[in-house]
């Protein structure tokens, strides 16, 4: 699948945007469509983390294994995805001034066959969209609270 990419600008400085996106576990609390976070390795932050998100996107549920393979502190987080759906995930901030961040979060999705491949991925991008930029702007809420 194309990637697919969303931003969002916060009203705060990157280092607090950090602080939330660095508690991995807390995710589950701003994204729709992850109901739980295990870590499944010893470290649970860094390069080399390893979590296994139960994750649901209307009737579709699954197990997405995230191998964290970026994890620059203050700046960006990056994944491989080695669950059903493969492909590789990126967090990045940018200081925007004035003590506010742009957020981006970028995907890179690939789809088995019985989620019906590069057309699943088709119908599937608008639907990543809507949902990423709504965990976004949950993140923003949350953040600026």
């Amino acid at each position: 699948m194309p990637a697919v990419t969303v931003s969002i600008d916060i009203d705060a400085p990157p280092e607090r945007v950090w602080a939330e996106l660095a508690d991995l576990p807390s995710h589950v609390e701003w994204m729709a469509d992850a109901e739980s976070m295990t870590i499944t390795s010893e470290q649970t932050g860094g390069v080399g983390t390893v979590a296994e998100v139960a994750t649901t996107i209307g009737p579709l549920r699954t197990t997405d294994v995230m191998r964290f393979t970026e994890w620059d502190e203050g700046r960006a987080m990056a994944v491989r995805h080695e669950g059903l759906v493969s492909g590789t995930g990126r967090f990045t901030l940018d200081d925007i001034g004035g003590g506010r961040t742009r957020m981006t979060w970028s995907e890179e999705l690939d789809f088995p066959i019985h989620f019906g491949g590069p057309i699943g991925a088709a119908v599937a991008r608008p639907i990543f969209r809507r949902i990423w930029s709504a965990n976004l702007g949950r993140l923003k809420a949350r953040v600026e609270g």
